[in-house]
């Protein structure tokens, strides 16, 4: 009907059940729009967006032996991946990040002896060899860091002493202590990478500012603006004059290369 909606590829979203959060579970968000705490603007292209509640999401997931009942799922707008609300017997409420196919009405456990079934949280050493899971500690009891965006799933590939192994997303693999827990299944949402913004204005929605070329900037401004008619040769490089495209930032002493196995393998063009 529009300019804006010709080219536009957006997901149904017809799994979502309430369209307004659980209020004690939200806080207000401030957004920085790219400032410091001095007012200096330390990340460019961010600012304006929409007003947004942070939902507090559980990633510990440390109500052991307490079955929990899904009560929704919902958006959230501060990650990829959809939401769930769940109650357990005692009475206490929380969101989880929810797995593709969790249905309200589902229940889900948390804790040693579980089934391996959807949305349950087991500790690493009771996982089944095979098995897909997300949302993977890194320190027993510290909450889920790795393989929690929107339609990801990390395998068990096998077991090595204290450590199990696991194949990430990016196709590393790397070990990681078979004390912390995992969710069985994978983050929902798995159509969030097909979705076509379709025009500049819902970049503006999500917080967004436009971005200029270094090439396009003058010499005073980027390492690789001026030059005569729309030159753009050089090495690829930052504001600051580092080269940004194929050199290695990682750390050569970082603590955990003795735990990664294998790293990601990178696409050759």
């Amino acid at each position: 009907m529009t300019p804006g909606l010709r080219k536009r590829v957006s997901i149904t979203r017809d799994e979502l059940t309430v369209s307004e959060p659980h209020k004690p579970l939200t806080v207000g968000k401030k957004q920085s729009g790219g400032r410091n705490a001095e007012g200096h603007r330390t990340v460019r292209n961010r600012g304006g967006g929409h007003k947004r509640l942070y939902r507090i999401v559980d990633f510990k997931r440390e109500k052991d032996g307490i079955p929990a009942n899904v009560l929704t799922i919902e958006y959230d707008p501060n990650r990829t991946a959809f939401i769930a609300l769940v109650e357990y017997t005692d009475g206490e409420k929380r969101y989880i990040i929810a797995p593709q196919g969790l249905k309200v009405g589902m229940t889900i456990e948390s804790g040693k002896n579980v089934p391996v079934e959807v949305g349950n949280a087991m500790f690493l050493s009771e996982v089944p060899v095979g098995t897909n899971i997300f949302c993977i500690e890194l320190k027993p009891g510290k909450g889920a860091a790795l393989v929690r965006s929107a339609g990801t799933m990390a395998l068990m590939a096998g077991r090595e002493g204290i450590y199990v192994i696991v194949k990430l997303p990016s196709g590393e693999t790397r070990k990681v202590l078979g004390t912390c827990k995992a969710v069985v299944g994978s983050a929902s949402n798995p159509d969030h990478n097909l979705q076509v913004l379709g025009k500049a204005g819902r970049n503006r929605w999500l917080g967004r500012r436009p971005r200029v070329r270094g090439v396009a900037m003058n010499p005073v401004d980027h390492p690789m603006g001026g030059g005569e008619g729309r030159a753009s040769g050089g090495h690829p490089r930052d504001r600051k004059g580092f080269f940004s495209k194929g050199k290695k930032t990682r750390s050569t002493r970082k603590y955990s290369d003795k735990h990664i196995i294998s790293r990601s393998k990178t696409k050759k063009k």
